[in-house]
């Protein structure tokens, strides 16, 4: 059901002619209602009797907050194309002419007839508003033909590269995607693994930071005080709640400084470093998705650093030495941008001019190139931006450094100084992988699927000859499985060939053939991803350098 209310010094209408066959009886003179409160009615096909209660209570609440005593109910169908039959929206009309009539005079315009009529609004605020509702139904659905809509659907593989990460995610069976969830990821089993191993290396590296978890879904008061209500509306996922309005978070920022303000603050505790592998979500146009390159849900391994103007310069220098640690480790290559103030922002000129200068200082100081790109910052404050190239020489944002003074001045956060008096704190935003899905897709593409052995969920595999060497196959697996090394065991009745060509395809890092040489010398033949067998490799000493290539991580 649709209504529009105008709120009016009067209302003259007068049925003309009938517009439908069973028009209700009803006279052609002029009628005159005074001081009306008038609800122009278009009763829908999923309405019911049940619906003028709802319409009912949905007048009486306008009636009360523009004091009306009087209620014309005037079916008016052009305010919908999905109406309902005569005869039900006269029934409907009717019950809440009749509840209404308890508390309010109350006319209805005739039902089933072109009418003229004149009104004229008193123009203050609440004198015109519509309203939409429906009835409380059961919903009614095939579920057998629901499932042939939502049937998989297969990837067109014809405009991709061969090394594009959907291409290997799908080969290597690591990830899918869906129409019933656009923009999201669901993995699979071995693209877990890899997930979790990059997860496992950034939580190395951030033993000085408090790891933390905030909420997904936040009142809407919260992006109101943080400013992104105001700049970054049209990219958040809202819903109502016990009649508020709640954001999906599209970051982890405001969250995290909830945390902060839950206790008082010493400078004994600063810097003080906070980090959140957090799950966000943004609203994207479907036309821009691209694989993990481009999602609606995503996580951002998000950190903040609170601290004073002191310790920003050099907190920044740690920043950027931890970053080209990560990169570094995947052999990435990366460009730097040094992004200033956007006209939409928050804070005070004052505060971005100190926040321009110790970023633009730091990278002068290391000596670091960069392209300046005016305009382009946060809206609540500059940012150091970390553009990794990827196998096809396109460029990545990934990692990111902000300088903000406006969100502590905004969420009014303090410290206690030495002086004993209250402080504002800056605070940094920094993010490494950025979105860790697209991290992990440039991963994929720029090793082509043959992931180092400490991130392939395809470490070793075991292959058999013939079935008399099953037996000690499966010691081997045991033995390597109970030493956490990632292995599978092929003991197929098929030719060794075709197994050792199936592992390569699936870009094990190391095959293992056991025949009856090996049976015998209780040793292994190993053949490396370059081609390159070694006969009478021992199991322990082979163990022992698979857990030294894990911890170096080589690449």
């Amino acid at each position: 059901m649709k209504i529009l209310s105008l709120h009016s010094d009067y209302i003259k209408f007068q049925a003309k002619k009938k517009a439908i066959k069973d028009a209700e009886e009803t006279t052609d003179k002029e009628i005159t209602v005074k001081e009306p409160l008038v609800i122009l009615v278009a009763v829908e096909k999923e309405d019911n009797k049940k619906i003028a209660k709802k319409l009912t209570e949905e007048i009486e609440d306008i009636a009360k907050q523009v004091k009306a005593k009087n209620i014309v109910l005037y079916p008016y169908a052009h305010l919908s194309s999905s109406l309902a039959s005569p005869s039900i929206a006269l029934e409907i009309l009717k019950e809440a002419e009749k509840l209404l009539s308890k508390e309010f005079k109350v006319t209805r315009a005739p039902f089933g007839y072109y009418k003229t009529f004149e009104l004229k609004c008193k123009g203050h605020p609440l004198a015109e508003l519509s309203r939409s509702f429906a009835s409380k139904q059961e919903e009614k659905y095939d579920y057998k033909q629901l499932l042939k809509e939502v049937s998989k659907t297969r990837l067109s593989t014809e405009k991709l590269k061969e090394n594009d990460h959907r291409i290997i995610g799908k080969n290597l069976d690591l990830f899918s995607f869906s129409e019933l969830a656009p923009g999201m990821v669901f993995w699979h089993h071995k693209g877990l693994i890899i997930k979790n191993e990059l997860i496992n290396f950034w939580r190395e590296l951030h033993k000085d930071y408090q790891e933390v978890s905030t909420p997904v879904i936040l009142d809407k008061k919260l992006w109101q005080i943080s400013g992104h209500w105001e700049k970054y509306k049209e990219n958040i996922f809202l819903t109502e709640y016990d009649k508020r309005t709640f954001a999906v978070k599209p970051m982890n920022c405001p969250g995290g400084i909830l945390i902060y303000k839950n206790s008082l603050k010493s400078y004994k505790d600063f810097p003080l470093k906070v980090a959140e592998l957090g799950m966000d979500h943004r609203q994207e146009l479907s036309g821009v998705l691209g694989g993990l390159f481009r999602l609606i849900q995503f996580i951002q391994d998000d950190a903040h650093i609170y601290c004073t103007e002191e310790q920003l310069e050099q907190e920044i220098i740690k920043v950027l030495e931890l970053t080209e640690k990560i990169y570094s480790t995947f052999k990435f290559k990366y460009t730097i941008e040094l992004s200033t103030r956007p006209e939409k922002r928050i804070g005070t000129d004052e505060m971005w001019d100190k926040a321009e200068y110790v970023l633009e200082n730091v990278l002068k100081k290391k000596k670091i190139k960069f392209k300046l790109n005016k305009g382009d910052g946060a809206f609540y404050g500059p940012k150091i931006d970390f553009h990794i190239k990827d196998s096809l020489n396109r460029t990545w944002q990934c990692g990111t450094i902000q300088v903000d003074f406006s969100m502590p001045e905004r969420f009014d956060l303090t410290y206690e100084g030495s002086d004993c008096k209250k402080h504002r704190p800056v605070m940094i935003h920094r993010a490494i992988y950025g979105s860790l899905e697209r991290f992990l897709g440039i991963i994929l593409e720029d090793f082509n699927g043959k992931l180092p052995l400490w991130l392939n969920p395809n470490q070793v595999k075991i292959t058999t000859i013939n079935e008399k060497n099953n037996r000690f196959a499966k010691e081997v697996y045991d033995k390597l499985l109970g030493e956490d090394i990632r292995v599978e065991l092929d003991d197929r009745n098929e030719s060794i060939n075709k197994k050792v060509r199936e592992a390569q395809l699936q870009k094990f890092n190391y095959i293992i053939t056991i025949g009856d040489k090996e049976v015998d010398k209780k040793t292994l033949a190993v053949r490396s991803r370059d081609g390159k067998v070694k006969f009478g490799v021992n199991l322990d000493d082979f163990i022992k350098d698979l857990k030294g290539e894990i911890k170096e991580k080589p690449c």
